[in-house]
């Protein structure tokens, strides 16, 4: 109020740079923060686009380098902070560490603009140019920039609830470019805003759109006061700009998203003169956004700002899903319409507002706001460890590198040198072991890390530590390293009690304090106990081991006889609780005719060919000498076979459970695999129809995997010698021990690399992100080798992957050099132009490029326009279950437009027929 008084009595010179200061305080007040990543001259400044005042990132940030946009593109930047960047070529996490209210929401927005700072012209040299954006110990969002414009703005938002009294922001190196940042921005939140963001749900931006006549593109702070980002849509004709200038508000109470009254003033509806009357708002795609994998949160926001009294009814869809139905937006007032939070599946990233038969009026829209699922699930340290660490690193002045964001969480991030307990899973994690042997440690002993409640082992041996060991009240401290330092005495009472009643191992040797004293803390029997402990371990265990050996080579010499040994007695008392026959090891020799016919050998064991009492063939995995505890692949392919059902996919029968044999029986392929067809020799090859018919079905069992089970399954192994192939040549996924399923309610799974060399994902291999994509690549390699026939490693003359073999064939002469000379030049070459561009598709180094296996499907399909009855009917067998497949989403569309299939089928023979389908999209 003071400030506004003395506005009035400032000469009019002086007007502007008032307005400035008014803005300034302001943004302070209200609690924004604004940072400038690689300011160089560490001054803060005004931004004279926005009015927001940005400060360097000092005192947010250790490490990293600053760097700024090459010179060439120094006066094309958009706004100031694009000039400078902090980039961090060293450390695998470097984390911004922002100051914010437990429990309080905040935006957050980070920006990238590349401008080839370091002249390798990374973003367009045709590699991968990824890196990881963790909000805290969640993962965020990746930041991919692989194609992208040298001066674009890349940026991200999200809306979150701070866990503490500070929030962090890190930058992850994944291995495919050194991870930058360009600017800061934290925006706090009203509590009753976005109500479906807390603890453990964030959400980050896809879109955020305004619609109407808007001269500028981008409305930002002050004309919303939370500095929100909305994009202006500019859609021509037959788009139809509404606008008023009467104030629209939401209702008294109804805050949850407070949008600024001159957004709502305009909207956006579709001309009169058309007979349909939809309006698809699609959120932008790109290389940051794949929106096949997303939960989405769309929110839509109506006001009906017509003069008159109008008759404006329509329902909104998704993906053919009905969200609200008969829906009259309020005349100058605020409806803000969503499902109280709930996350949809939307691969397409499309919303359907559709006329009511009873409605006058078309559809309108004022504004639109779309996010993506960020789940909050890794818990952080306990605080009062983080706390005392933050103490003993600042005591130290410790500089390591990797000693970013939180200690413990995630665990492949936690700081070197810590052991943390993540035993209970509903507990922030405790450190329990600090080991700071010989880093440099200079001064006197850290009170902090005795105040760590869970501390159970310390070692700060070898460093140069000085004057005396403080009064410690230990906790749970067991070992305490404190040798060949600077310390001098007298040692605490309390430490001394514990030590002599045997709750402390002590070591205190090679300090002055032992100059006078020689109990046994300032000698090397703790040392030399350890290493006779550690004989008297190691001579055994090698003993042992020996005879372990011996006992398998006997075991391997005496196999022909073990493998006809009787294990009838050695059957498991407990099942395991799955829909489908258990064999007894009686059962399994009778169908196998005592194990007499092999017909392959893998990594479970050996294939026996075998015939029900019914007379069905059936394939029989065996693996002797093998309990269910032992075998990592055999109960997930139970698990997963009992449960999933599908023409493209192999039938598991049954199984054995004994405890010296497991076995997995399944219907007999005659065929083979596909392996052993396309590199099988020139006795018998497959056309090129054929080809393309396996592959379909191949596509159409990991798509059933993918969209049709609950949770998602994803393969890991998918290779051609797992498409086995039967008598009418149908191919069928088979081996699922290494599948793995996720829940609706995360985008990925961490786990360890697996899989077969040629076949593996590089970004899972990278990350060990886990996602459906990873059997998009994988199929993108058997796609190559049904092509080419050759392996997805050559060998000679020189070692090639073989999506590099392709493209070094294509490049050296032309896409037929790589086909397989048995096909005899009898392919169309459309088609296999086609299926070649899918291949490289599915093996794009980022998932996010990747078409989804739906996709694959469908593009499949065209390829096919000619089959037979049969094989028509085998091969549409899933789809009717899809609703993302194209032909049941054109007939849904139909449907509920109200237009009868004939005046469609005519329509859409004329360039304008389906111009009323405006697309309508944001960043």
């Amino acid at each position: 109020a003071q400030l506004v008084i003395l506005h009035q009595s400032i000469p009019n010179r002086w007007m502007l740079e008032h307005m400035k200061l008014i803005h300034i305080l302001h943004c302070i007040y209200i609690g924004f923060i604004s940072i400038d990543c690689g300011l160089r001259n560490s001054s803060s400044y005004n931004d004279s686009a926005t009015g927001l005042w940005f400060d360097p990132d000092d005192g947010y940030v250790e490490g990293g380098m600053r760097k700024q946009i090459s010179q060439k593109f120094m006066a094309d930047p958009f706004n100031e902070q694009q000039k400078t960047l902090m980039s961090f070529p060293d450390g695998s996490r470097n984390c911004y560490t922002l100051p914010s209210t437990i429990g309080k929401k905040y935006l957050l927005r980070a920006t990238f603009t590349y401008g080839n700072y370091d002249g390798l012209n990374k973003t367009l040299d045709g590699s991968l140019f990824l890196f990881g954006l963790h909000i805290g110990v969640n993962s965020w969002e990746a930041v991919n920039l692989t194609n992208w414009d040298h001066t674009s703005i890349l940026w991200k938002e999200l809306l979150t609830v701070a866990p503490s009294n500070s929030l962090s922001v890190c930058l992850v190196n994944l291995g495919s470019g050194i991870p930058f940042i360009s600017s800061l921005e934290l925006r706090p939140l009203e509590d009753t805003m976005y109500p479906f963001v807390n603890t453990s749900v964030s959400i980050s931006l896809l879109a955020r759109t305004r619609f109407g006549n808007v001269a500028d593109s981008i409305t930002r702070y002050p004309t919303d006061n939370y500095d929100r980002i909305w994009e202006s849509d500019s859609t021509s004709y037959p788009g139809v700009i509404l606008s008023t200038t009467n104030k629209v508000e939401s209702l008294p109470g109804n805050n949850f998203f407070n949008i600024p009254s001159v957004i709502m003033q305009n909207a956006l509806t579709v001309d009169m003169n058309f007979s349909r009357s939809r309006i698809i708002i699609t959120p932008p795609e790109g290389p940051n956004i794949d929106t096949k994998n997303m939960q989405l949160l769309p929110i839509f926001h109506f006001a009906e700002i017509n003069g008159s009294n109008p008759n404006r009814r329509f329902d909104i869809y998704s993906a053919g899903e009905l969200l609200f139905s008969d829906f009259s937006p309020s005349r100058f007032q605020v409806d803000s319409m969503h499902q109280n939070g709930r996350f949809l599946r939307n691969p397409n990233a499309s919303f359907l507002l559709n006329k009511t038969v009873s409605s006058t009026l078309k559809p309108l829209i004022n504004a639109f706001e779309s996010y993506s699922l960020v789940r909050m699930d890794n818990l952080t340290t306990d605080s009062e460890d983080v706390n005392y660490m933050k103490e003993v690193k600042n005591h130290y002045n410790l500089t390591r590198v990797n000693w970013n964001g939180d200690p413990c969480s995630p665990r492949e991030y936690s700081w070197e040198g810590l052991t943390c307990d993540y035993s209970k899973s509903n507990q922030n994690p405790r450190i329990v072991s600090v080991n700071l042997s010989a880093s440099g440690l200079k001064g006197g002993l850290a009170v902090s890390l005795m105040n760590m409640v869970s501390l159970v082992y310390m070692d700060l041996s070898h460093n140069n530590l000085t004057g005396a060991i403080p009064d410690y009240q230990l906790k749970s401290l067991k070992i305490l390293n404190l040798s060949n330092n600077q310390l001098v005495g007298p040692i605490p009472d309390s430490i001394l009690r514990r030590f002599q009643a045997g709750l402390l191992e002590l070591r205190l040797e090679g300090n002055p304090i032992c100059s006078k004293v020689k109990d046994t803390y300032c000698s090397n029997k703790n040392k030399n106990a350890i290493q006779t402990m550690v004989i008297a371990v190691t001579v055994p265990v090698v003993l042992v081991s020996l005879i372990v050996l011996m006992c398998i080579i006997w075991k391997l010499c005496w196999k022909g006889k073990s493998d006809h040994e009787d294990y009838a007695m050695y059957e498991e008392e407990t099942s395991l609780h799955v829909d489908i026959r258990r064999f007894t090891y009686v059962e399994l020799k009778l169908i196998t005719n005592d194990f007499q016919s092999i017909i392959g050998k893998g990594g479970f064991g050996i294939v026996y060919h075998g015939k029900l009492e019914n007379g069905d063939e059936v394939a029989v995995k065996v693996l002797m000498e093998t309990s269910i505890e032992d075998s990592t692949d055999f109960l997930p392919e139970v698990q997963t076979l009992s449960k999933v059902h599908h023409k493209n996919l192999v039938t598991l029968k049954g199984y054995c459970q004994n405890k010296k044999c497991l076995a997995l029986i399944y219907d007999f392929m005659s065929r083979g695999n596909l392996q052993q067809l396309i590199r099988g020799g020139d006795d018998y090859s497959l056309n090129w129809e054929q080809r393309l018919h396996i592959a379909l079905d191949a596509a159409q069992g990991l798509e059933y995997l993918h969209e049709s089970c609950t949770p998602s399954i994803v393969h890991r192994d998918v290779k051609t010698p797992n498409i086995l192939l039967d008598k009418n040549l149908v191919g069928i996924i088979s081996d699922f021990g290494l599948s793995r399923a996720f829940n609706d309610a995360h985008t990925h799974i961490s786990t360890v690399a697996a899989g077969t060399l040629g076949y593996l994902d590089p970004e899972y291999h990278a990350t060990f992100q886990l996602t459906v994509k990873t059997d998009v690549y994988s199929f993108g390699i058997v796609l190559l080798e049904i092509i080419t026939s050759q392996p997805p490693v050559l060998m000679e003359p020189q070692t090639f992957h073989l999506p590099n073999w392709v493209r070094h064939k294509i490049a050296m002469g032309n896409i037929h050099d790589i086909v397989d000379k048995r096909l005899l030049d009898q392919y169309d070459a459309n088609s296999l132009q086609s299926v070649v561009d899918l291949a490289m598709n599915c093996v794009e180094n980022a998932a996010i490029h990747r078409p989804t296996m739906t996709e694959v499907v469908s593009r499949l399909k065209e390829l096919l326009p000619v089959v037979s009855s049969e094989k028509l009917s085998v091969s549409a067998s899933t789809s009717s279950m899809n609703p993302m497949d194209a032909e049941i989403r054109r007939q849904f569309q139909l449907t509920i437009s109200g237009v009868s299939n004939e005046e469609n089928s005519f329509q859409s023979g004329y360039a304008g027929g389906m111009s009323e389908l405006i697309h309508l999209s944001g960043r």
